[in-house]
């Protein structure tokens, strides 16, 4: 087959969090798999230089933009056999210090930028010599993409491929003033509260949802939890008339990335046979963050953006409490300044237990991970979740709520204590986390269970190459019922 993946970021080029890991991971594995998998993303800041391979496309946009036209050139970098990515360079939009925002706050042309970039995906589609088969888009960026296939389709495009939305967080739906509809050119039909009106505003997501050709999440459980009022974000009854067009797929690890043989972040490799380098991974960890060096006490970590999603007020509850017994931890994130405040107050009124670290690094995440004995990831709700995946790779036990790709991933030993891997808790409180952190200090005090538990986690498959053939089959489901019209 022939996939056309459009994201407003993915890894290596650009990354902010998971989506830019799953789209990168799944076009690697789709090329993998035996198919050919072209990716379009903006070109952003410090791209080119990183990637002096990048070169130019003798191709040209110029495409409308409500009432002015806006250009933009084409470049591409070939990543291997079957897999090309496409960059849209237009500096206006995309030469910037960040992604989506500077300094917490949003750019103010978001809608445009990212209008803009979701039209230019449609005019590659329909205009590339490679015709793709489907068309794969990912979250509010590009949500906008189906309804101008449809429009498109309406102009003369004769057969497009069929549409796929993925939601990777319904929590972020990209609404902006109601005028902003003006700048996408779509007939005004689109626009109302089966389409692309959300109570007057543009809902960039929401448009997706309605107009896509099939929808999917990045776990079951959350195309589940999605329907209902809770989770649902204001989308739910129409998330629920969508149902039939609509499953849920695990993410997959990319573990050429995240693993312990094979790893130059690591101070030393192991494996589930062979664990004496986790232990100098903890020492490691523990002589960086400038903890006290001992192996015996249990060191719990987290990565993690630092917002009311990932369970943060009720984290910095349970450690408060916690901190008072043998254990240690350290945190690698960025986010809300309050929450940053109270990890801030958390290392100063426990020196020696807490240390933080303001930000991302990609080194020290792996770091992290290898040398940590447990991972926490409270979540309040959580799509998929990466890294209690990859905290399995690393033999770090993950405690996590039970909530989205969390709970499809993680067995609490109530579930099976033969194939355990990690600790759940449900109830979304500071009392309910403490209780899992007490479970896992219980673990930590009896060696031959925590090898047990990690060697069952270090066995845990969520390779690409398993999901890649779920996204295969819905693709071909819906490419055949395409063709049958």
């Amino acid at each position: 087959m022939k996939i056309l993946l459009a994201s407003s970021e993915v890894f290596p080029f650009s990354k902010t969090g998971g989506l830019a890991d799953m789209v990168g991971a799944l076009a690697r594995a789709l090329a993998n798999a035996g198919h050919e998998a072209r990716v379009i993303t903006p070109l952003y800041r410090g791209i080119r230089e990183k990637f002096p391979a990048l070169r130019k496309v003798d191709w040209y946009f110029n495409l409308p933009l409500g009432r002015q036209y806006v250009p933009a050139e084409l470049w591409e970098l070939d990543v291997a056999r079957g897999l090309k990515i496409y960059f849209i360079d237009q500096p206006g939009y995309f030469d910037r210090a960040g992604i989506y925002q500077e300094n917490n706050f949003s750019y103010a042309d978001n809608a445009e930028r990212y209008i803009f970039f979701s039209k230019c995906v449609v005019h590659l589609a329909r205009y590339l010599a490679w015709r793709a088969d489907v068309i794969h888009v990912h979250d509010w960026q590009v949500a906008l993409v189906p309804a101008l296939v449809m429009q498109q389709k309406s102009e003369g495009w004769g057969n497009p491929p069929p549409t796929c939305l993925t939601i990777h967080n319904l929590a972020y739906q990209g609404v902006f003033s109601g005028s902003a509809f003006e700048l996408t050119n779509l007939p005004k039909y689109f626009f109302n509260t089966e389409g692309a009106e959300f109570f007057g505003f543009l809902n960039c997501l929401k448009a997706g949802i309605a107009f896509a050709d099939f929808i999917t999440t990045v776990s079951p459980r959350y195309a589940r939890e999605i329907t209902t009022e809770e989770f649902g974000c204001g989308l739910d009854g129409m998330l629920r008339r969508r149902q039939k067009d609509m499953t849920g797929i695990l993410n997959g690890v990319d573990y050429s990335e995240w693993n312990t043989t094979k790893n130059a972040y690591l101070s030393k490799p192991y494996s589930a046979g062979r664990m004496a380098g986790k232990k100098i991974n903890k020492l490691e960890l523990q002589r960086q963050f400038a903890l006290p060096v001992d192996e015996t006490i249990p060191l719990f970590g987290t990565i993690s953006r630092l917002a009311d999603q990932k369970g943060v007020d009720i984290q910095l509850g349970a450690l408060a409490e916690m901190l008072n017994t043998k254990m240690q931890f350290v945190l690698l994130g960025s986010g809300s300044p309050e929450y940053e405040r109270g990890y801030r107050d958390l290392a100063r009124h426990f020196p020696g237990k807490v240390a933080v670290r303001f930000g991302y690094d990609e080194t020290l995440a792996h770091q992290i991970e290898a040398g940590c004995d447990f991972f926490l990831m409270p979540s309040r709700f959580e799509p998929c979740g990466l890294n209690q995946m990859y905290s399995l790779r690393y033999g770090t036990i993950p405690i996590v709520r039970a909530t989205g790709g969390l709970d499809d991933s993680v067995v609490d030993w109530t579930q099976n204590p033969r194939l355990a891997t990690g600790i759940k808790f449900t109830e979304y409180t500071s009392r309910a986390l403490a209780k899992a952190i007490r479970k896992a200090l219980v673990l930590h005090s009896q060696p031959k269970l925590l090898n047990a538990c990690r060697k069952n986690a270090m066995k845990a498959d969520f390779s690409w190459e398993k999901t890649v053939h779920e996204y295969l089959a819905v693709y071909m489901k819906y490419k055949s019922e395409r063709t049958k019209y």
